[in-house]
């Protein structure tokens, strides 16, 4: 099928559609070298990825957004920068929810727009820790004043479940999008959130295209390997791996798509990522990198058009998979289950 390289996200704002992600520029993956990673940024917008995805907790990878924004308008002009779109997330602590409040909410959003150096925020995702406390559709009438505001340009969702998105836009938040994760390991998407995503229009930023690096050509034919592992990126994807099927299916998962990868001459985790850009909703991948060539790489899973074949060889692995089951973020949002118990909560502390 014909893969298009950017997706009008709203009337007038059109994104890339592979999106370079920020997580594994704060930490918890290696030491990082801020020029280096500002210069890294930058490749990738060369290379066609010229959206970014960050987040208030993501720590400090705003400010090198932010840094990247600069170095482009003085390099190459205002015009240049201007083409760069920037997604942020934000995330109130777990510990705040009882007591947010709109002051939160616009102290968020201002720390925001300061540290990535503009006027106006693209794109913010507001992500919710526990359903327990009901404030989040107040939170979200208090974002959507920002953007009335014009601070905020577009609002999306992170990680909500059907219910909670159906009643978000049935208080008439204007939502465009919700980030989420999707992959050939987790099609949860495909269930309960597709159907509000249909009625309503908005679309899906997906996350854990190539499982924190499982899906890949390292793991094929590789036994299983045992804790504790490299990064807790990896910890969290193992858990995905485990429900999927075990590790023998997904071997014969990596074969499927090791196959794939053959005819097109790329990548295992290159096919993994264009396979989530053909199901429905889906508006792009959010895709890290570990330096210049990966941003090259990543950037070329736009050129990617799987066949009816392609698609149906990663099919007949995916359809004999045990899980994960349930609606979008369930799992992790259960603090005493195996996905929950590895999340952190709280890495906004001190903010007000």
């Amino acid at each position: 099928m014909t893969m298009t390289k950017t997706f009008d996200l709203s009337p007038g704002y059109s994104i890339s559609r592979v999106i370079r992600g920020g997580w594994q520029l704060a930490g918890g993956h290696g030491a990082i070298d801020r020029a280096q990673a500002v210069d890294d940024l930058i490749a990738a917008f060369d290379a066609g990825i010229t959206t970014y995805d960050c987040a208030d907790i993501y720590t400090g990878v705003e400010e090198l957004i932010g840094a990247v924004r600069v170095k482009l308008a003085a390099e190459r002009g205002l015009d240049v920068a201007a083409r760069m779109k920037v997604h942020t997330k934000l995330v109130p602590d777990l510990e705040v929810l009882p007591r947010i409040s709109r002051a939160y909410i616009r102290s968020i959003v201002e720390q925001s727009l300061k540290r990535l150096k503009t006027e106006q925020l693209d794109l913010v995702q507001f992500h919710w820790w526990d359903y327990a406390h009901g404030g989040y559709v107040d939170a979200l009438d208090w974002l959507n004043e920002l953007r009335l505001e014009g601070k905020v340009r577009n609002v999306g969702t992170t990680n909500f479940d059907a219910p909670r998105l159906t009643e978000i836009i049935s208080a008439g938040v204007p939502l465009v999008s919700q980030q989420l994760q999707y992959s050939v390991l987790d099609q949860r998407p495909e269930h309960n959130v597709a159907a509000p995503a249909a009625k309503h229009g908005f679309k899906f930023l997906c996350y854990g295209s190539v499982a924190g690096g499982f899906l890949s050509d390292r793991w094929l034919g590789q036994p299983e390997p045992e804790m504790p592992l490299e990064n807790r990126s990896l910890v969290k994807y193992k858990l995905v791996i485990d429900d999927f099927g075990g590790w023998d299916l997904f071997q014969e998962l990596l074969r499927a798509l090791r196959s794939v990868a053959d005819r097109h001459g790329v990548d295992i985790a290159t096919i993994a990522s264009a396979w989530v850009l053909t199901r429905d909703h889906v508006a792009a991948v959010i895709v890290g990198a570990r330096n210049q060539s990966h941003a090259l790489a990543n950037a070329g899973i736009m050129d990617i058009e799987l066949s009816a074949d392609d698609l149906a060889a990663i099919g007949a692995v995916i359809g004999r998979s045990a899980g994960p089951q349930g609606d979008v973020y369930t799992l992790e949002r259960d603090r005493t289950g195996r996905h929950g118990s590895i999340m952190h909560y709280n890495l906004n502390a001190g903010k007000t």
